[in-house]
């Protein structure tokens, strides 16, 4: 299995979680665990290849001109990860079958659930910076849905957006960042990145790039001063909480630290930032873990403490430090995912979280508590646990750190109070819960979980005994092969030995244990009071009332940029954007001038003098007319983008005229359904001299500006068509459209080949915009009984102006518009039809291709909504153009991926000829099936549009009005 195969898997099973039924809960975890554990098989295979230094790589060209290319890249340290991510999800796929309640939307959280494994994959095996952020955004998203699955709760809404907010805002930091540690290297590829550590440090740059790649680290992995969003996550169903929280995404940010530690550390400012932040956010968290009397809320809290931990030794610029942290990194996923699920375990069993009212549980569920205070132990750092090695190496690096004399004695001195905390809450988790009288006030009665709900915790719990007892025979290979990457060169030395003699860190564990206890019992009656809700002398510094404080002070900040700086009417924020779009290009004039070329000019032509004159005209009338009578203005306009149309033609540009002339039609119809909903003039002689006199103003200033604008395109245009041309684009596309694009039309060659990738982000943005318009309108479509309505009553109700153009009653009218134009559209179908293919066919070699044909197609469908009405047509011919955008995307999509996939750029085009009986030869080129998907993208996003616009008008005007009263004058 490759690498791309084992970064799909669990999307794919994300896209077949999504389907399965509501009731699956057995097939919906079988599957999630299935592919979890497929994963973890095949990233355990791996291991030998990775071991000694040795690195796994697979590259799929996409845009090497940009630095885009796919890059997979596996070395011991995304080994590691791979094997927490895929084997802690393995685990907590199990769990959640027994977690999770039938009346859940199971097939819901597995989706989420898989698709953020995937997230997180492809994060760790990344081998291209911004692809790494590309992935490092995709697990805020997942993880936002993961977290508000209970979206009926407003805390696990709360939790949810905070989440996303903070680190959302912390990936675009890092997002520029990565831009800019780019450009300094001049690659975004991670091994080049990694090698070019003395260069990025002696840059100019450094210190902006460093600050922002640790903004997004820091974010992530709630440090401190970001570090509130992670307790509030806890809204969370356990399950999410043992995954997200523990092994995946709060560990995304020391992966970054780690991952980009060859490059980025060994400086002062890596020193004081991380080092800092890592200091601050271990003893906060170890002291509000103290205080917290939700069994996950403590959880989230120490996990902050424990983050904090590997942030400062990934801080101090040591190898042996970096060492100490990716063991670590590996010892905390693991008990504190066995201790998330214990308490979702007691939560499931005895129905509240609450140490206060939790006691004598140890009677009730032996086993599990047996398994919680092993792995709180572990949390505590008691020898022959897993959590005491790295805590030991992680006190002698304090203790022989080499800096200034206060940091010498400070670091010490913070990693033994750091290390009483966790005693103190570890105490709590465990004597609180399981010991003293057994509890009378519980919702439920608590019991032993069914046996397979366990098995995660019991293995998990084995792991850090066996590692805790032998961890030179369990762990010690790991940890070396995961390690070397991290520290960029040959391993320190150091000891994985359980005793290593009376030594200083030996002492200071001592010393924590002991006033850990002690501080504990002091405060143990008060916890059991209720006397300690919120923590002293920190519980005013309050991260969640902060953080929605400043959310309201930008949102009143923004309302009143705002308010100073638009206006509800159209018009003045038209000429607001248009002024702005005239003074932008007027600036680079102001100093660099402008000036004009010696090219050649062609001889002038009358005839084309004369077109122009015409269309200035009906500019002119248009501009005219629009103040009293919409439609005739809308005709005059019409006649511009013809005379548009026939321009193109006259400079031999077939292909833009006959795009021109079909978006003139789809433009004119989208207009005319919209020209309804504006408020009618109305001119009325009482109006004040005052008004009149400012509206004259105003259609002047209007003038104006558009006579500015308009003048100032004409004169860019002049300037650049006057300039030579020895080294034009337009040389580099005829070359090179028949040899590499297998095509001599080479506007269509540019669209599906050369520029493909915009192309496909040009459909991408349609199918965007025609899916926000039906979005916003869909609440306006008509009820199904609409569908039932006469025709001329739909005709009436669709046609404002009918007894304007025709004197005759209204309903004379509405059956002549069904009779005559109906019977012809209905038979024009077909033809339009076969034109739609012929252009469509024609396109990579003769002027047409997906885009026009699929106008010409929408055209011909739209008439048909036009004489039927739209509920009419859509029960009889169910056109479906949500289907027709995503399936057209897809089309696209795989397009460029069979590229990728046989080994050549995206979107790369391959020809072929087929000699085909009684055809001949026949020639086809892989991008028609790119063609396809943007036929049926423009079909689709064209009815949807103007169908959603046309239900509107539908239910604006419904039967129940009629008959209406002739509009007056100046009416659309």
């Amino acid at each position: 299995m490759s690498l791309i195969v084992l970064l799909l898997l669990p999307f794919l099973g994300s896209c077949l979680a999504a389907l399965l039924p509501h009731n699956a809960r057995n097939s919906e975890s079988l599957l999630a665990g299935l592919v979890a554990l497929a994963g973890t098989i095949q990233v355990a295979m791996l291991f030998p290849q990775v071991a000694d230094g040795g690195v796994i790589r697979e590259e799929y060209t996409w845009l090497p001109s940009l630095g885009l290319n796919f890059v997979l890249r596996m070395d011991g340290f995304a080994w590691l990860f791979s094997m927490l991510v895929l084997g802690i999800g393995t685990l907590v796929a199990l769990y959640a079958r027994y977690y999770m309640s039938p009346q859940d939307p199971v097939p819901r959280f597995f989706a989420f659930f898989l698709a953020f494994m995937g997230a997180m994959l492809g994060l760790v095996i990344s081998g291209n910076l911004l692809q790494l952020v590309f992935f490092w955004e995709l697990t805020s998203l997942f993880s936002f849905l993961l977290i508000g699955y209970w979206h009926h709760r407003a805390d696990a809404r709360r939790g949810a957006y905070m989440a996303l907010m903070v680190t959302g805002a912390g990936g675009l930091c890092l997002l520029v960042g990565v831009l800019l540690l780019g450009h300094v290297v001049g690659s975004y590829d991670l091994d080049r990145v990694l090698q070019a550590g003395d260069l990025i440090r002696g840059h100019s740059l450094y210190p902006v790039l460093l600050t922002l790649i640790l903004i997004g680290a820091l974010s992530k992995s709630a440090q401190f001063p970001f570090h509130f969003w992670l307790p509030h996550a806890m809204a969370a169903p356990t399950p999410v909480s043992a995954y997200l929280h523990s092994a995946t995404m709060v560990k995304a940010g020391v992966f970054l630290l780690a991952r980009l530690w060859p490059s980025l550390s060994g400086s002062e400012q890596w020193f004081w930032i991380v080092s800092g932040a890592g200091a601050c956010t271990l003893m906060l968290g170890a002291y509000a873990a103290m205080f917290q009397n939700d069994l996950k809320g403590l959880l989230a809290y120490s996990t902050i403490s424990h983050l904090g931990l590997i942030t400062l030794l990934l801080g101090l610029n040591s190898p042996l430090a970096a060492v100490a942290a990716v063991f670590h990194i590996l010892n905390h996923a693991t008990f504190k995912a066995s201790l998330f699920m214990a308490a979702g375990i007691i939560d499931h069993e005895s129905g509240t979280r609450d140490i206060r009212r939790l006691s004598g549980l140890f009677r009730l569920i032996p086993f599990t508590a047996t398994l919680a205070m092993v792995a709180s132990a572990a949390m505590a750092g008691v020898p022959l646990m897993n959590g005491f090695i790295s805590k030991e190496m992680f006190f002698a690096e304090t203790v022989f750190i080499s800096s200034t004399q206060w940091v010498e004695i400070a670091l010490p001195v913070i990693a033994t109070v750091a290390g009483t905390f966790s005693v103190a809450y570890s105490l709590r988790f465990t004597v609180d819960v399981f010991f003293g009288p057994k509890a009378t006030d519980l919702p439920h009665v608590p019991h032993e979980p069914p046996r397979w709900m366990r098995a995660p915790v019991e293995l998990l719990v084995l792991v850090c005994l066996v590692v805790g007892i032998f961890p030179a025979q369990s762990v010690a290979p790991l940890l070396a092969a995961a390690a070397r990457p991290v520290v960029g060169g040959p391993l320190p030395e150091y000891s994985l030995a359980i005793w290593h003699g009376l030594n200083a860190p030996m002492i200071m564990s001592l010393i924590a244990m002991s006033a850990g206890v002690l501080l504990y019992l002091g405060l143990r009656n008060r916890f059991k009071r209720g006397l300690l809700l919120t923590p002293p002398l920190v519980g005013r510094l309050n991260g969640k009332r902060l953080f929605e404080r400043s959310q309201v002070s930008m949102m009143r900040m923004a309302r009143r940029l705002e308010n100073a700086a638009t206006t509800r009417r159209l018009q003045a924020q038209l000429f607001m954007l248009v002024l702005v779009a005239l003074l932008a290009g007027l600036t680079p004039l102001l100093f660099s001038g402008l000036s004009w070329g010696d090219r050649p000019k062609i001889p002038g032509s009358g005839v084309f003098v004369i077109l122009w004159l015409i269309a200035i005209a009906c500019a002119l009338g248009a501009a005219w007319q629009a103040k009293y009578h919409r439609l005739a203005a809308l005709t005059m306009v019409s006649v511009c983008g013809l005379m548009t149309c026939i321009t193109f033609v006259w400079f031999s540009a077939p292909d833009l005229a006959l795009t021109q002339l079909v978006v003139e039609v789809v433009t004119t119809i989208l207009i005319l359904l919209g020209l309804r909903w504006l408020p009618r003039r109305i001119e009325d002689a009482s109006l004040r001299s005052g008004s009149q006199q400012r509206a004259r103003v105003r259609r002047i200033r209007d003038l104006i500006l558009a006579v500015g604008v308009g003048g100032g395109m004409a004169v860019l245009s002049y300037a650049m068509l006057t300039r030579p041309t020895p080294n034009a684009i337009s040389s580099f596309y005829l070359s090179r459209a028949l040899p590499e694009g297998g095509g001599t039309n080479v506007v269509n060659v540019m669209l599906v080949d050369f520029r493909g990738f915009d192309t496909f982000g040009e459909i991408t943005v349609l199918a965007a915009v025609a899916l926000t318009v039906f979005a916003l309108l869909r609440r306006f479509r008509p009820p199904r009984e609409s569908i039932q309505l006469p025709a001329q009553q739909r005709l009436l109700a669709a046609d404002v102006d009918t007894d304007l153009v025709n004197p005759r009653s209204a309903n004379d009218t509405a059956l002549g518009f069904m009779m005559v134009p109906g019977v012809l559209v209905r038979l024009l179908l077909p033809i339009a039809l076969l034109i739609s293919m012929y252009l469509f066919v024609r396109g990579h070699n003769q002027p047409g291709g997906g885009f026009v044909a699929g106008l010409v197609m929408s055209v011909a469908f739209i008439l048909q909504y036009m004489i039927a009405g739209t509920q009419w047509v859509e029960a009889k011919m169910s056109l479906r153009p949500l289907r027709w955008i995503g399936n057209g995307l897809l089309c696209a999509v795989a397009t460029g991926l069979g590229s990728i996939w046989l080994g050549y750029p995206f979107m790369t085009t391959h020809t072929a000829h087929w000699v085909i009986p009684l055809l001949g030869d026949l020639h086809i080129a892989s991008a028609l099936f790119f063609d396809i998907g943007v036929y049926t993208v423009v079909v689709g996003s064209t009815l949807l549009i103007l169908t959603a616009l046309a239900h509107q008008s539908v239910r604006s005007h419904r039967p129940s009005s009629l008959p209406r009263s002739v509009a007056p004058k100046g009416a659309a």
